[in-house]
């Protein structure tokens, strides 16, 4: 990474200012390396989710089950506070994964997904 003026200039940078940008760009390899990792965890979860849409299939049963669906926000919640995590974003986050998984769910019922 060519550090750069933070300007865009093509000025020398000061030790503070190439100090901070050395940090910065050694976060960001940070973030982006959980973001793979998140990336990874979500293709695991979706591969166990996929099986569990196949045995609800397979037993005639629904693809939405709101008690579980509300247990696990609120045990989600709880962990995001304890995470010092908003909860509100944790329980988006879930609302998202569960919208998708159930829409899994129904195309695999209707026949859509065979595996």
């Amino acid at each position: 990474m060519a550090l750069d003026s933070p300007l865009g200039e093509s000025s020398p940078l000061s030790p503070t200012d190439r100090a901070a940008i050395e940090e910065l760009a050694a976060i960001r390899q940070s973030i982006d390396n959980i973001d793979a990792a998140l990336v990874h965890m979500l293709a695991e979860r979706f591969k166990f989710t996929q099986s569990v849409g196949h045995l609800k299939a397979a037993a005639g049963m629904p693809a939405s089950d709101p008690e579980r669906e509300r247990i696990q926000i609120q045990r989600l919640r709880q962990l995001a506070v304890e995470s010092h995590l908003d909860p509100a974003f944790a329980e988006k986050f879930l609302n998202f994964i569960v919208g998708e998984v159930i829409h899994h769910h129904e195309r695999i019922a209707s026949g859509v997904d065979k595996a």
